[in-house]
């Protein structure tokens, strides 16, 4: 199979996208080296990553970094309009700042793929904040994040046969496409956006108070040589 949901950021430097759905150690390795991947970024929760684990080749140069991030540590709170989907990703950025620097610094010291499960809401949250800390038009943080949507059928599919086999009593309905957790609806990234401005300013001085260095940063905003940058 292969992984979904996937396209370059920040000139190739940050890669983003789903879990590695049914990749081997030969399409992992032909899958990281198509893109010059340095660090794999694991956002993942450990039955997560158990679920679908990365097979590296030991000493092929890419490093695996497991950044995991419970999204719900206390259940779910519930989540029935865009909104309140942005507001769960404000919850985040507010308790897991230095959770976002260490998902992000790998991209300013070459190119990275950071990914959860779907790549649509851990992700889209690190990746939202990596655009808007070099300057990114927020209209453009909008249109990536909305461009999961077009990738969820698959990626719903993928998923609800995943973990079908791995927890044969999981419902039907869990991974039902009218949930809105399951969605990536232009309000939430709006509501989100809003918010974030409100509480915390811009996104390069929240980066740096959560640990990103100023030259990290700065390597953020700077194209990768070409021999270096994702194809």
């Amino acid at each position: 199979m292969a992984v979904l949901n996937l396209r370059p950021l920040l000139g190739g430097r940050l890669v983003r996208g789903s879990q590695p759905f049914g990749l081997d150690a030969t399409t992992t390795v032909e899958f990281l080296s198509g893109h010059g991947i340095r660090t794999v970024v694991d956002l993942r929760s450990g039955r997560e990553r158990d679920l679908l684990p990365w097979l590296l080749v030991p000493g092929n140069g890419v490093d695996l970094l497991e950044n995991p991030f419970d999204p719900a540590p206390q259940g779910l709170p519930p989540v029935g309009t865009a909104e309140e989907l942005g507001e769960l990703y404000l919850d985040w950025v507010r308790t897991g700042p230095a959770w976002v620097a260490a998902s992000l610094r790998p991209a300013a010291h070459g190119p990275a793929f950071v990914h959860c499960s779907l790549g649509k809401d851990r992700t889209g949250v690190v990746s939202a904040l990596a655009l808007l800390a070099v300057g990114t038009d927020p209209e453009v943080v909008v249109a990536d994040y909305t461009a999961t949507t077009a990738a969820l059928p698959e990626l719903l599919a993928v998923m609800a046969q995943t973990w079908s086999v791995a927890v044969p009593a999981l419902p039907p309905q869990a991974f039902n496409p009218a949930l809105m957790l399951l969605q990536s609806p232009e309000g939430a990234i709006r509501h989100f956006l809003a918010g974030f401005a409100r509480e915390f300013g811009d996104a390069a001085g929240y980066l740096r108070d959560a640990g990103l260095s100023a030259a990290e940063l700065d390597a953020l905003g700077t194209p990768l040589a070409r021999s270096d940058a994702a194809q």
